[in-house]
């Protein structure tokens, strides 16, 4: 059966688990200058990007170039999807000659139109709903650091948006504490989750979230799609700003994370992503490696065998 990474629900335990290790170790091996498999050789990877990107395919394009691949990029407008070709009609038409989708897009049904119509593995390169690859970086760079991210506490302070969905779904995959803080209005809906677990707090006191834990996280306040509100949402999320006064309610080794871009004296101020708990940079250098891990590991559920 085809597989593709939609949510990080797609991935087992056991797989979510092997990602971060077979990341870690292809990030070693690059250190080592030792050649990564040439798994795409005369294979090619698809970005279909309707949203502006630095991390994600910077990562993507140069991960298929270390595999021995190639890249085709078409931005939103650069396709006859312009013109009002369908989605399900370019799924059919790229997978037919592509090995592998990325897609960039607004609403996540847009995802699931183009992996019902595709006959290659399709990722999320990012949703309004899910934003996987960035969770597998994350707990890559924390992995890195403390030996494992099990029973670990996390704070998401800030909205309730596509990134802090898939730190719910990984606080399931990885089995850690999620904590999360966020205005009334802007909440995340968790019925996407399997289950409701335990393991997941809504606490509005950001200062309360923050005790204790192991891990800050937080991103923009206005995502992409969400420039017209950015002047109301810095109203409504002033007293969520990641202040040092907040990192000091976190056990005195904890780490503070972002996906970027980052505005510094709005979601965070510049002395915690540029001081010494922060390791925004190296997120961003990690998605590089999970997304080799997860190229590898898409390739091998599609070609089995035929892959080595």
């Amino acid at each position: 059966m085809l597989r593709h990474l939609l949510t990080l629900n797609d991935l087992s335990k056991d797989e979510a688990q092997y990602l971060i290790a077979r990341a870690i170790k292809l990030k070693k091996m690059w250190y080592s200058l030792s050649e990564a498999p040439q798994i795409m050789k005369n294979r090619t990877l698809a970005l279909v990007f309707d949203k502006s990107s630095t991390r994600t395919r910077v990562s993507f394009e140069v991960a298929t170039h270390h595999f021995g691949g190639s890249t085709i990029f078409l931005a939103s407008g650069d396709s006859q999807l312009k013109r009002g070709e369908s989605l399900s009609d370019t799924a059919r038409v790229l997978s037919s000659m592509v090995d592998l989708i990325v897609v960039r897009t607004g609403a996540h049904s847009n995802l699931e139109c183009y992996a019902e119509n595709s006959i290659v593995p399709v990722v999320n390169g990012l949703s309004d709903s899910f934003h996987p690859c960035q969770l597998l970086a994350d707990i890559q760079t924390y992995c890195e650091i403390r030996g494992k991210v099990q029973g670990a506490k996390v704070a998401w302070i800030g909205d309730g948006n596509n990134v802090c969905n898939s730190w719910a779904i990984a606080s399931q995959k990885f089995d850690f504490d999620l904590r999360i803080s966020t205005p009334a209005d802007y909440a995340p809906n968790l019925d996407f989750l399997p289950e409701q677990s335990a393991n997941i707090q809504l606490i509005s006191d950001p200062m309360e979230a923050a005790k204790g834990v192991d891990i800050v996280v937080t991103d923009t306040w206005a995502s992409m799609g969400q420039e017209y509100e950015k002047e109301h949402r810095q109203k409504q999320f002033e007293a969520y700003r990641v202040t040092q006064k907040v990192m000091d309610q976190a056990n005195p080794n904890a780490v503070f994370m972002h996906c970027l871009p980052a505005y510094r004296g709005m979601e965070v101020d510049a002395e915690v992503i540029d001081g010494p708990q922060s390791v925004v940079w190296e997120e961003a250098e990690n998605r590089l490696h999970a997304q080799k891990a997860l190229i590898e590991l898409l390739l091998q559920w599609h070609l089995g065998d035929e892959l080595l």
